[in-house]
């Protein structure tokens, strides 16, 4: 009595389940009705490619700043890590030894420019002598000589003068390019000597390059795209990069590449390519790690699907479709990049397929459905959690505001 009882639960419980269509059978099961799925055409819009790089800031312009004359500094007028403009001061080298040399130099100039007119005077009077035949020619072609010997030698005391006055200048040690200064790499009072002690470094930072490495693959591909015309045309800025720091979840800097290089490494097979960046306020710093995205082709116009529309074959992709005679196909669909949270396919779907975009668990390859139209439309960015502008990291400790002196 007791085992009738429970079967007679088990059934009234399963018939309660059943959905009441006339058949008796649950929706999708033999003899049952069709399932219901929600089908639309993907959304077609221009899409552009991009291709994501690594890669490192680094200086336009690099110099160790160093002496060009030998002696000992006498004075330091810069702050460490101060920006300095181009030819501002930044060290001086004691001038007195170098001044006094000049000064020999103009005295011994002096010399020979009274030289000079002597042999210029003696000159014009032997010529007008020859003239008269009251000279010999060899006295003459004498007297020529010792002009341009006195001559050549106020040349070469001129030149003697420019050389001092130079190391004069160079005493004065300023900044080869406008940027940020390292520390010192000298105190006031030691000896430097000229070409070979390191005073300190200066790093330009407007604008500052960014430097990657791509794959041979990618190299290819770019080249057979601008052999092909499919690569942006010159209306467009020049392959134009977009780049983010390490705690940034935007790409806020802009720049376009300069260089690549002219052949790849042998030994990791890529090649090196740059861009260039503008950083006026110098928050881009040389050694800073960034991420890039780099224009990877033109507008062209791409079919996209929600990610839910995806089903995997194996090791394959692929997305189900409803024909005219209301039976679910499956698609082979090559995958592209993921844009406003939809999936780009690049080949396996035509413009008006009508994809299943929900209800893809019911739909099974060959059997009948029962469709309701749809619309894919890309999800409301407000919809997601928000992310930070910048990810900051956490702080090892922290205390009161009153301790801190």
């Amino acid at each position: 009595m007791r085992s009738v009882l429970i079967l007679a639960s088990v059934l009234a419980l399963a018939s309660c389940g059943k959905k009441d269509d006339g058949t008796g059978a649950p929706p999708g099961a033999p003899g049952g009705p069709a399932p219901e799925v929600t089908v639309a055409h993907p959304l077609v819009k221009p899409i552009v490619d991009w291709d994501d790089y690594t890669g490192r800031f680094e200086a336009v312009d690099s110099v160790d700043v160093r002496p060009r004359v030998s002696g000992y500094l006498q004075s330091i007028n810069f702050r460490d890590g101060q920006f300095a403009k181009k030819g501002q001061l930044l060290m001086v080298i004691d001038p007195r030894p170098f001044q006094a040399i000049l000064e020999q130099a103009k005295a011994d100039e002096a010399r020979y420019v009274a030289a000079a007119a002597v042999a210029q005077t003696a000159f014009n009077r032997e010529k007008e002598l020859l003239d008269l035949k009251a000279v010999s020619q060899e006295e003459f072609d004498n007297s020529q000589a010792s002009l341009r010997q006195a001559n050549a030698q106020l040349g070469s005391a001129r030149a003697n003068t420019r050389a001092k006055a130079l190391d004069v200048e160079f005493t004065r040690v300023t900044a080869p390019a406008a940027g940020r200064l390292s520390d010192r790499k000298v105190s006031a009072g030691n000896y430097v000597t000229s070409g070979t002690t390191v005073l300190t470094t200066i790093v330009s930072l407007n604008p500052i390059h960014f430097l990657f490495t791509g794959s041979e693959a990618v190299y290819l591909k770019y080249q057979r795209a601008n052999r092909a015309g499919t690569r942006p045309s010159s209306r467009v800025a020049a392959n134009p990069v977009d780049i983010r720091l390490g705690d940034e979840s935007e790409y806020r800097w802009h720049g376009r590449m300069d260089f690549v290089d002219n052949a790849l490494d042998l030994g990791s097979g890529t090649i090196r390519g740059r861009a260039v960046v503008s950083n006026p306020d110098g928050l881009l710093t040389p050694g800073m790690f960034g991420h890039m995205r780099l224009l990877g082709s033109g507008a062209y116009q791409g079919m996209l699907i929600p990610e839910d529309a995806i089903v995997t074959d194996q090791t394959r992709k692929a997305a189900l479709v409803v024909g005219a005679d209301g039976k679910v196909a499956q698609r082979v669909v090559v995958l592209g990049p993921i844009i406003d949270g939809l999936r780009v396919v690049r080949s396996g779907l035509n413009a008006t397929d009508n994809v299943v975009i929900a209800g893809v668990q019911r739909a099974r390859p060959g059997t009948p459905v029962t469709i309701k139209q749809g619309k894919i439309v890309p999800p409301d960015p407000g919809s997601g959690p928000t992310l930070p502008t910048f990810i900051e990291p956490p702080s090892t400790s922290a205390t009161s505001a009153s301790s801190v002196r």
